[in-house]
């Protein structure tokens, strides 16, 4: 059985009237936020959060606190196999891409691609296939070679070449810190990013970013509640511009806020030594409505779906691919 494949990108707008495709996750935060009878106010909030977060942290020269405007787009990828003549498009992952208009200068800044991650594949790791694996077991385990194939399909795109003619720099992801691991404030300090936390132990979501080339460091940006978790490929600190990491915190602290509350939104901010509880009490509520418990649900649904579509189909083809994956 031969199989080729490529890749191909989608970018929609986020905006104040984005309405999800009929292929775009609906686990997606920006899909969560965008459905019901509060879409449109949904919408136009977590964009002005998003907005007064980048000019608080980007202060300088920019007086009144309202120079700045993040501008973000969905970039869905599809994968396009053949298969012994058969072509079959699968939904593989989305993420965002930001931008930045100044507008003192009457100029847009590329921001960084990735920010948010959604993945099919993910899905079915984490909702079907870890979870049937600790079913009937007391002590947790994981699968044999867990996240290896979707690592190996996130690198392949990475090095692609559509990815190098739509974005000029390594993505970043930047996700909440593991409510399972304790994590301790470091004497390293940046202007933007904050103080750096670390932990002796890496979580799951740790190992599988790890799989697809990643690796990770923990930052509690000025004025935050927690730190964030930020994925990244080369060196996070000399790599990005000020700007370019202020549009990645801006954004991904405000869709923490909102669905993370009780670490992102807590009312006192996180201590030296710091573990992160989604049982905690003293936090504030967004005016922005979000589903987590919808959220939860649907990623079992997706899950199933990839295997159902893509993993039990080619899963031979697959795991050979991902044996002598070249990346």
């Amino acid at each position: 059985m031969h199989m080729d494949f490529s890749f191909n990108i989608k970018k929609t707008k986020f905006d104040d009237k984005y309405n999800p495709s009929t292929d775009t996750r609906l686990t997606t935060n920006f899909a969560n936020l965008a459905r019901g009878e509060h879409r449109q106010e949904n919408l136009q909030n977590v964009l002005q959060m998003i907005d007064r977060r980048f000019n608080s942290l980007a202060g300088w020269d920019n007086h009144k606190a309202d120079r700045y405007s993040v501008e973000l787009e969905i970039v869905s990828v599809e994968m396009h196999l053949d298969s012994n003549g058969n072509r079959k498009v699968f939904p593989l992952i989305e993420v965002l891409n930001t931008s930045i208009a100044d507008k003192t200068r009457g100029e847009h800044i590329a921001g960084i691609v990735g920010n948010n991650f959604s993945s099919y594949v993910r899905d079915y790791d984490f909702s079907v296939l870890l979870l049937n694996q600790n079913q009937n077991h007391e002590k947790f385990r994981v699968p044999e070679r867990f996240g290896d194939l979707h690592g190996n399909l996130f690198k392949a795109f990475i090095h692609s070449d559509i990815y190098k003619r739509n974005f000029g720099k390594m993505p970043v992801i930047c996700l909440s810190v593991s409510s399972n691991r304790t994590y301790r404030k470091t004497g390293n300090y940046h202007p933007v990013l904050g103080s750096e936390y670390e932990q002796t132990e890496f979580s799951l979501t740790d190992q599988y970013f790890g799989k697809m080339g990643m690796k990770v460091r923990y930052f509690m940006p000025p004025y935050a509640a927690a730190p964030l978790a930020f994925y990244f490929f080369g060196d996070l600190l000399s790599d990005y511009s000020n700007l370019e990491l202020i549009g990645t915190i801006s954004t991904m602290e405000s869709f923490q806020k909102i669905y993370r509350p009780e670490i992102y939104n807590a009312n006192s901010p996180a201590a030296e030594c710091y573990q992160p509880s989604l049982k905690h009490k003293d936090y504030s509520l967004t005016r922005i409505v979000y589903d987590r418990e919808e959220r939860g649900r649907l990623a079992i649904e997706q899950g199933k779906f990839a295997e159902e579509h893509f993993i039990r189909p080619y899963q031979d083809i697959l795991e050979r691919w991902s044996a002598h994956s070249p990346v």
